[in-house]
C-alpha cells in the first residue's frame, strides 16, 4: 500500500546527490535549467571549507553516490581537492562535465582525484547539431577529445544527451557514437522546461508521442546493448518496460573490474523506477539549498544552516515525495503510477501543481496492454 511518510517514518537511503558545485560556465546551452548562471568569472558561493564540510555531510548520508556537477566544476579551482576529500570519506564520485577543459593535465588530475566516472555531455551525433545547441563552435569535438583523455587514463566514462526535437532523429548516430567511444553508459535526458529551456521555441520540445515513441524505441535497445542505456527526466520508461515485458540484460559482474568496485557500480547502473526526486536523490544548489530533483524549485533547507542528514530524513517537502496519495490526474489512477509516478518537475510546470499529471504522457491508464 502506497502511504505518505511522516515524521515518524524512516526516510529511504538517499542514493544519489547532485551537487551544483558552481553556478559558472564556460558555455551558453540553450537548454541549460539556471537563467542566472555566471559564466566562466564570478564567485562561488562554497569556499573550500564549506565544501569539504557539505562532503562530510554527505558521508553522514550512508555514503551515497555523490556527482559533482555545474555549471561547469572544472571552474573551480579546488574541484580536484574537493574530489579527493570525498574519496578520501568512502564516497564514490563521479564528475559532470561539458567536457571542453579537459586537456592532458587536467585528465591526469581527475583521474588522481579519484574520481570513479566522467559523464561528459554531447547533445547531438554531429558537430553541427551540438555546436548550435551548446553554443559553441568546435565544442563537439573538444568534448570527446576531453573523453578519450579521461579514458587514456583510466577512468570510466559516460555520455549525457538532452533530448528535443533538434536531435531526437539522432538517437541512432548517438548510440553509435557511444560504441565506438567505448562509454559505460549513453543517459538521455528528456527535456525539462525551466530555466533557459522555457526559452526554446515549443516546436524545438518532444510532445506526449514523440516522447512515446522515443522510450519505445530506447527500451527495445536497452535490452540488447552492451552500453548501459538510461532515461533521466522520462519515468514512463519504466511503464513502456513493463508494458513489453522488456527486461534489462544483468550488468556485467561488480568488483575489481569496474572503477568504483561493486558498491559503484550498484549506485551507477541502479534502476529502481522511475521518478526519484525525494525518493533516493536529492539535488544541493551552489547556494546550498536542498531540492528533491536539480527541476524542482521546491526547497527541503539549507546545508548551510541544517545537516543534509536531518534536511533528508525531516524535511516534510521530502515526505511529500515519498507516498502517492497526492498524485492527481491520471498519474493518481494509473496502474503503473508505482513504477513511473510520473515528472512531477514538468507537472509543477505545465499547472502550476507538482501533483497533477505529467504532461510528457501519452498514456491513457485502464486501456489494455
Amino acid at each position: 500500500m502506497d502511504t505518505l511518510n511522516d515524521s515518524k517514518t524512516t526516510a529511504p537511503a538517499l542514493r544519489l546527490v547532485f551537487w551544483e558545485t558552481t553556478a559558472r560556465c564556460n558555455l551558453t546551452c540553450r537548454h541549460c535549467r539556471r537563467l542566472d548562471a555566471l559564466g566562466a568569472l564570478g564567485t562561488d558561493r562554497f569556499d573550500t571549507a564549506r565544501a569539504r564540510d557539505f562532503v562530510d555531510q554527505v558521508a553522514e548520508c550512508g555514503r551515497p553516490l555523490l556527482i559533482l556537477s555545474g555549471g561547469e566544476p572544472l571552474l573551480r579551482r579546488d574541484i580536484f581537492e574537493i574530489a579527493a576529500h570525498a574519496a578520501s570519506r568512502g564516497l564514490t564520485v563521479s564528475l559532470a562535465t561539458n567536457g571542453t577543459l579537459i586537456d592532458d593535465g587536467m585528465a591526469g588530475r581527475i583521474a588522481a582525484a579519484g574520481i570513479r566516472r566522467v559523464a561528459i555531455s554531447v547533445d547531438g551525433g554531429d558537430a553541427a547539431t551540438h555546436d548550435a545547441f551548446r553554443g559553441l563552435p568546435g565544442c563537439f569535438e573538444d568534448a570527446l577529445a576531453g573523453l578519450r583523455r579521461v579514458r587514456a587514463r583510466g577512468v570510466e566514462t559516460q555520455l549525457n544527451c538532452s533530448v528535443t526535437s533538434h536531435n531526437v532523429h539522432q538517437r541512432q548516430q548517438m548510440y553509435d557514437l557511444a560504441l565506438r567511444e567505448g562509454v559505460a553508459a549513453l543517459h538521455f535526458f528528456v527535456l525539462v522546461p525551466v530555466g533557459c529551456g522555457l526559452e526554446i521555441a515549443e516546436s524545438h520540445r518532444l510532445d506526449s508521442e514523440q516522447v512515446e515513441e522515443f522510450l519505445s524505441w530506447l527500451v527495445e535497445q536497452s535490452a540488447i546493448s552492451p552500453v548501459h542505456l538510461k532515461a533521466t527526466c522520462a519515468p514512463q520508461y519504466f511503464r513502456i518496460r513493463a508494458q513489453k515485458g522488456v527486461k534489462r540484460p544483468a550488468p556485467p559482474p561488480a568488483g575489481a573490474g569496474h572503477p568504483g568496485g561493486e558498491k559503484g557500480a550498484r549506485l551507477m547502473e541502479a534502476e529502481t523506477r522511475g521518478c526519484l526526486a525525494g525518493q533516493s536523490v536529492c539535488f544541493v544548489s551552489h547556494e546550498g539549498e536542498v531540492f528533491p530533483c536539480g527541476y524542482l524549485p521546491m526547497c527541503a533547507g539549507s546545508v548551510r544552516t541544517q545537516r543534509l542528514k536531518d534536511i533528508w530524513e525531516r524535511s516534510e517537502v521530502f515526505a511529500q515525495f515519498r507516498g502517492m496519495e497526492r498524485l492527481g490526474g491520471k498519474c493518481g489512477y494509473c496502474e503503473y503510477r508505482s513504477a513511473c509516478a510520473g515528472c512531477r518537475a514538468r507537472a509543477l510546470g505545465h499547472t502550476g501543481n507538482a501533483w497533477d499529471a505529467d504532461p510528457y504522457c501519452a498514456y491513457k491508464p485502464g486501456r489494455s496492454t
